[in-house]
């Protein structure tokens, strides 16, 4: 899926400040033991998350009395989401979607809502997505009625990765919620958007959490496994004040998009490449004014950077780095125009290379506004730029940031939430973003509410 404009909410009432960004690779997750029990019974899980990662089980929520007495939030390996309890020798039960979660671009949310006090057994434990609730499985099971789960109980409790059998997200997740002795539905975490009728969340301050409730809002870059709702706080693990960033529910930032890609891994909520074969930006464009920012993380091989569209394949012009040069790449290159959709007469190959090495930062400035469409591409900052050249462009097809890296080379995009830390801290004229470089003025980065707007 691509992001455009008519998939953006511009104001939502309630904004979400940050989310937390975890990273498998570098085992990030947070835990918490509770000292004294809660209400083992009745509780409810309440999270908004974007995944970065497909085929492979991954842990949002993970409690672990002993082997046989756990309990899970994940997605399988065939992307469902699925809510487990595991009761000793009562056995495995849990709620596997029919759904499949694959769509990388988006934000999700999701409330698992436990009652085991409930007669009917399919009161006893509920799954919503989006605030609708699921009601078909591709396998269901409750739990006896009064059961005892191992949420609440004085076990450790883990967030983005599982306690037992590893299984650490690669993702975002925001507005992360444990409601302790009470089974809520959706309505308390979310609402409909009057206009365009998505899925959105409401500010949740206000609810009760219980002994061990919680609520992490990830605002506290130093602290982010703060619990602003009271005490009840959560271990830090492996992640950095850089995992706070404002990628959020209600602003989604573009990110690139593996399922562009032939090759290559993908790490940071997919905001760093290796090796990634015509790779593109969740967000797709047709006007305004854009900046973004890439790093090459070495030059052991060829690497390009700039935009593409796509009719059957992802180019059009890039940056390329050839060992250690930079030139500009255009269309013909790769045939004819039709082959590279709605981006035409794009400028020369060749030119005059520059030196491109690890650690440098290219700047690119995109206008689609103007009559004449141009884009500008600097090295770290340079007075003078790489490229800075016109183009046709009929609008026909959305423009992409495109990427190609070949095997071995690596890169780090920044949309405005850099995957590493930077020296400075930039925003556009709406004040989203963290650049390394001042934004040129009247152009913005690529989220859902600069798009809205100007897109």
């Amino acid at each position: 899926m691509i992001i455009l404009g008519t998939n953006s909410i511009k104001d939502t009432g309630f904004d979400v400040a940050n989310s937390c960004r975890f990273n498998s690779a570098s085992d990030d997750y947070l835990n918490r033991t509770p000292s004294s029990s809660g209400n083992r019974k009745t509780w409810t899980f309440s999270t908004w998350f974007k995944k970065c990662k497909l085929g492979v089980q991954q842990r949002l929520f993970s409690v672990q009395e002993s082997g046989d007495e756990r309990l899970g939030l994940y997605f399988s390996t065939s992307d469902q989401i699925v809510g487990e309890l595991r009761f000793g020798g009562e056995g495995g039960t849990g709620l596997y979607t029919t759904q499949l979660f694959r769509d990388m671009s988006a934000w999700y949310h999701v409330v698992w809502s436990v009652d085991t006090t409930q007669s009917t057994n399919t009161n006893r434990a509920k799954l919503y997505i989006n605030g609708e609730q699921i009601t078909s499985f591709s396998e269901s099971g409750y739990p006896t009625q009064n059961a005892n789960t191992a949420t609440n109980y004085t076990v450790e409790h883990r967030i983005g990765k599982s306690v037992g059998f590893n299984n650490p997200l690669d993702g975002y997740m925001a507005e992360t919620v444990l409601i302790d002795g009470q089974a809520l539905d959706p309505t308390s975490f979310g609402e409909f958007d009057e206009d365009s009728g998505i899925w959105k969340p409401i500010d949740v301050s206000g609810l009760t959490f219980g002994t061990n409730g919680f609520y992490l809002d990830f605002e506290n870059s130093g602290a982010l496994g703060n619990d602003a709702a009271g005490s009840n706080n959560f271990t830090v693990n492996n992640l950095t004040a850089i995992d706070s960033v404002s990628d959020v529910p209600t602003n989604n930032f573009a990110t690139l998009n593996p399922l562009t890609s032939f090759a290559g891994t993908f790490e940071e909520g997919n905001l760093k490449t290796t090796g990634s074969d015509d790779t593109v930006s969740t967000i797709g464009l047709t006007s305004g004014k854009w900046y973004w920012e890439a790093q090459r993380t070495n030059t052991s091989n060829q690497a390009h950077f700039g935009i593409g569209c796509s009719n059957g394949f992802f180019s059009a012009t890039s940056v390329v780095s050839n060992g250690d040069y930079v030139y500009i790449r255009g269309d013909a290159t790769y045939g004819t125009a039709s082959r590279v959709g709605g981006i035409t007469s794009i400028g020369s190959n060749g030119g005059t290379p520059a030196t491109f090495t690890t650690g440098d930062i290219l700047s690119f400035s995109l206008d689609l506004d103007s009559a004449t469409k141009n884009i500008t591409i600097k090295k770290n900052n340079g007075g003078t730029p790489l490229v800075d050249t016109d183009f046709s462009y009929d609008g026909s097809i959305p423009i992409f940031v495109y990427s190609r890296m070949n095997s071995g080379v690596g890169a780090s995009f920044n949309f405005g939430n850099p995957a590493t830390t930077i020296s400075s801290g930039n925003s556009d004229g709406n004040g989203y973003g963290n650049m390394e470089y001042s934004i040129p003025s009247g152009y913005y980065v690529l989220n859902s509410k600069n798009l809205a707007e100007y897109g």
